[in-house]
């Protein structure tokens, strides 16, 4: 078969060195990737902070053109994302808006979004190069920090957006409006907003509920609420959420938790659905639920 993806970039570890890295570059996995999509008739690039740390743990020269995120989307129609699926995270983001697909080789733990186990990369692959694969597309959200009227930090969710209290601080009070609706004061250690591809993430483990990626909607989770009848609740993605600080020291705000904003009181977390939606391709017959399955360990010890 001829890959219909001429041009791919290869990314790694992004932003990120250290044992994981040193190991790949040891046994050449991310080479052996780019040899085998070679084979395949493509182009091949890499990230350049991915090269940049191939090159300082090998300590020789990658053999490819190392391009930044920007060119990767002008000049590329598909990136190949080995990693976890922060690795994923950290990358999509960056890549949304040039409408780029992205396939995910897992080498971290849980992979819910970088599926396919890097031992059996090459059977999967060829069939998914020439054009046989599940195209399913996740929601980004865009969120602001604002303060007095102007915006102090800005970034792109594809899992969640949580306010947290402070490491050695108690509860925060947060005052959270949905749509221009007054909803409620809360008190607790914080508050989740997810979307569906979160809602397997810090949401899950805060008591929230599974959405499906086709949902268009989010999943408002409070953590460790001082009012035990304020549960989870899921919104429409079309409604703003404003989250303001109203008490409480040391708050913070994390986006995917790989970006944080330090919160003063009168802050607001101002959260909106992006324009950008990431596009991920899976192997033909890929399922939600058999990803469900298989992460959450279901149906395991029944007969």
């Amino acid at each position: 078969m001829t890959s219909r993806f001429r041009h791919v970039a290869l990314i790694g570890k992004y932003q990120a060195s250290g044992a994981r890295a040193q190991a790949d570059a040891r046994d050449g996995v991310m080479e052996g990737i780019g040899t085998f999509l070679e084979s395949q008739g493509c182009t091949v690039f890499v990230e350049r902070s991915t090269c940049e740390d191939e090159e300082a743990d090998a300590g020789a020269n990658s053999r490819y053109e190392a391009l930044s995120v920007e060119e990767i989307g002008q000049r590329c129609d598909l990136g190949l994302v080995v990693g976890g699926d922060g690795t994923m995270l950290g990358i999509g983001r960056q890549l949304a808006s040039y409408g780029i697909p992205l396939i995910g080789i897992n080498r971290g733990r849980l992979g819910f979004i970088t599926d396919i186990p890097l031992d059996n990369y090459q059977a999967t692959l060829i069939p998914m190069l020439a054009g046989e694969y599940e195209e399913d597309h996740r929601s980004l959200m865009h969120a602001q920090v604002m303060r007095d009227g102007a915006s102090v930090f800005d970034a792109l969710a594809m899992n969640d957006v949580v306010v947290n209290r402070g490491a050695t601080s108690g509860m925060v009070e947060l005052r959270v409006s949905v749509g221009r609706h007054f909803v409620a004061n809360q008190r607790a250690d914080g508050l989740i907003i997810a979307t569906p591809t979160g809602s397997t993430a810090y949401a899950l483990s805060a008591g929230g509920p599974l959405l499906h990626p086709a949902v268009p909607g989010w999943v408002l989770v409070p953590i460790a609420p001082h009012t035990l009848s304020n549960r989870p609740v899921l919104l429409p993605d079309a409604d703003e959420i404003v989250i303001e600080l109203v008490g409480g020291r040391d708050a913070s705000a994390n986006f995917d938790m790989q970006s944080l904003a330090t919160l003063a009181i009168g802050d607001r977390v101002v959260v909106r659905r992006s324009d950008f939606r990431v596009r991920f391709l899976h192997p033909r017959g890929w399922s939600y639920f058999d990803t469900l399955r298989k992460k959450l360990h279901w149906n395991e010890g029944g007969s």
